[in-house]
């Protein structure tokens, strides 16, 4: 019997030289225009005083923390992102850099410095009125009021708008009366709360007159002069975790607390004297989402947090590849571990995907700063509130990957706390939780595209939409195109933009077709059997998103820069499609040589990359200092020397 004929296998392409890397430019780029706050962030790390320790008790390392804290909140770097009038510096971007250039140094400092600052800070800056800022703002900044932020509960979980925590008015006494109903209903995993925090933002159910309004912020003190519980609170301890033990993470319960009226952060939800309750929004729902939107700048610095910790260990890892070695040839010279191709394949992409990351997030936030600074409008804020749940929950599964690819490349010198990775892998797991499960942000980002793309029909039309479409797949399906296996053509950034957007466009209506066909019989039911296409669909819009920025710098880059970042858009493009090769070829939109071609073309790519990746993490400057693992470092022994 006649064996049918294998594909053709494409002959792989000679690997190109490898681009200059000019440290300085790169540099320049990933710093953006808030260089100057991240090169004073650098240098304040090398301080002695922020030197890592290790062996302390859980209870000693908060202290350790704390004092830390305290030290940068001493620098100014706490009044950041706050008003000029109310001691600030106004300069909000630059405190997302700050804690992103934090994040190359103790993660527990980064998220302790985000509750303060960020977290509780930022609740009263967003959610608060002219009063609020002035009372509270200053001591909050300066590190002598420290906070909470007191949002989730053991029972709802990421239900934010079904918590059970309750505040309801007492017009006789102006007070607001915050009361946990039962035992499930507690505040969980708060951040400043185990020993610390002083006062919470509380997010509770407002009841006014026996009505309900919704859930509503409220600044709740947790802790008199002396430390002590205040009265009605109970404090709990969460105790030892996986990670980030120099973070006091506590549980909250209230019992009848009475707070005063005006701690109602009132920007969105006032209540007068009398029990007279008025909102400049009127729909509940509507309402609820617009004090949560206020809250996404949590999820972008969760992000940029992530990819700072991902290129820590990435820069530890490449280090340590370049100098260790590891067999060879009898008689030979040994080999160095970045030279293995398993080596490269753990950590170049990992490292060019960190990279165009930075980019896709440096342009979220600028499109955040301008709503900030209120431009913009509403579908512009429902599509950065998604893609900051998308970029957060992609680049803390990069991070998470990254630094466990890191910790084994190293072996058993990555398994030592002092060389850092076994603490990173610990504490960037969690990442994937904190302000939002990743699953459930992706869905959360997917169903916004779903909504985007109902509009998209009443405005467009179907007929011109599906037009529009029906162009598209005929260019990404071209038999020819689904043919070409050369290098020129993978490299084309066109055609990698096409196979991008196609993708998505293609899961985006699929997605809806499936919907509109459950929706009717049980929309519950309808949802939970397309969650699999939806995580796939967010997932397909991040990574063209990611690719539409890095393309960007590209055609803008100085010419010193821009072979490099070719380079590395080509060895994003490769992974991210040879990571779903399967869809392609299911769909039609590349055949079995073409495929085979973009897994040489990611060989190719890491190859070129191989000699210049120490010369890469050198653009990400982070200091002797903070990078602090010896295997960074020294000399490594060979058989030869």
């Amino acid at each position: 019997m006649t064996q049918p004929a294998l594909p053709r296998r494409p002959a792989p392409s000679p690997v190109r030289p490898s681009p200059l890397v000019d440290v300085a430019a790169l540099k320049a780029l990933l710093d953006g225009p808030e260089v100057g706050v991240r090169d004073f962030v650098r240098q304040r790390l090398t301080d002695p005083r922020f030197a890592y320790v290790y062996g302390l008790s859980h209870h000693a390392y908060r202290e350790v923390v704390l004092g830390w804290l305290r030290e940068l909140a001493k620098d100014g770097l706490g009044a950041l992102a706050v008003a000029p009038q109310y001691g600030g510096a106004g300069r909000p971007r630059d405190f997302l850099a700050s804690f992103e250039t934090l994040a190359f140094h103790d993660l527990s400092l980064t998220i302790k410095y985000g509750v303060q600052f960020g977290l509780f800070q930022g609740s009263v800056i967003l959610l608060g009125t002219e009063w609020h800022h002035r009372t509270f703002l200053p001591s909050i900044s300066s590190g002598e009021l420290l906070g909470a932020f007191a949002m989730s509960e053991l029972g709802s979980g990421s239900n934010v708008r079904d918590l059970e925590t309750t505040a309801t008015y007492d017009a006789a006494t102006e007070t607001f009366v915050i009361h946990t109903p039962h035992g499930g209903a507690h505040k969980e995993w708060l951040g400043n709360v185990a020993c610390h925090g002083a006062m919470a933002t509380v997010f509770a159910q407002l009841i006014v007159g026996g009505m309900r309004h919704g859930v509503h912020a409220f600044l709740v003190p947790i802790r008199d002069a002396s430390g002590a519980a205040a009265p009605g609170v109970r404090i709990g301890d969460t105790g030892i975790k996986e990670g980030l033990n120099g973070v006091d993470n506590g549980r909250l319960w209230f019992d009848q607390v009475r707070i005063p009226r005006l701690h109602l952060l009132d920007r969105f939800g006032h209540v007068a004297a009398d029990g007279t309750y008025s909102s400049p929004i009127e729909s509940p729902a509507r309402r609820f989402f617009t004090m949560i939107g206020t809250l996404v700048g949590g999820r972008i610095t969760i992000g940029l947090s992530a990819l700072s910790a991902a290129k820590s260990a990435l820069t530890i890892a490449i280090r340590y590849g370049n100098r260790r070695t590891q067999f060879g040839p009898e008689g030979g010279n040994v080999t160095k571990l970045l030279d293995y191709r398993t080596h490269q394949r753990r950590l170049l992409p990992a490292l060019a995907s960190s990279l165009v990351l930075d980019m896709a997030l440096s342009r979220l936030v600028d499109r955040f700063a301008a709503l900030q600074d209120g431009g913009g409008h509403e579908g512009e804020s429902r599509e950065v509130e998604g893609l900051a749940a998308g970029l957060k929950a992609y680049t803390a599964w990069l991070a998470q990957q990254a630094v466990t690819d890191a910790r084994e490349c190293c072996g058993g010198q990555g398994y030592l706390q002092v060389n850092r990775l076994a603490v990173l892998r610990g504490d960037i797991d969690v990442w994937t939780t904190f302000e939002g499960d990743n699953t459930v942000l992706m869905q959360l980002l997917a169903k916004g595209l779903l909504t985007g793309y109902k509009q998209e029909f009443a405005e467009m039309g179907v007929i011109r939409l599906l037009t529009r479409r029906a162009r598209a797949a005929l260019k990404a399906m071209n038999p020819v195109t689904a043919r070409r296996d050369d290098e020129d053509h993978l490299r084309d950034p066109v055609q990698q933009a096409d196979l991008l957007r196609y993708r998505e466009e293609r899961l985006l209506d699929a997605a809806a077709r499936r919907l509109r066909a459950g929706m009717k019989k049980d929309p519950l039911g309808a949802m939970q059997d397309v969650q699999d296409h939806l995580m796939h669909l967010a997932t397909a819009h991040v990574e063209r998103v990611a690719f539409d920025a890095v393309q960007e710098e590209v055609e803008r880059a100085q010419t010193s820069l821009r072979p490099l970042l070719m380079l590395v858009r080509d060895t994003f493009w490769a992974s991210a499609v040879e990571r779903d090769i399967g869809w392609f070829l299911m769909n039609g939109v590349v055949e079995t040589p073409k495929a085979k071609a973009i897994r040489y073309l990611v060989n190719n790519c890491i190859q070129e990359m191989r000699p210049i990746a120490e010369q890469i993490t050198q653009a990400f400057a982070i200091p002797d200092q903070v990078l602090a693992a010896p295997i960074a470092f020294d000399a490594l022994p060979t058989r030869h020397g």
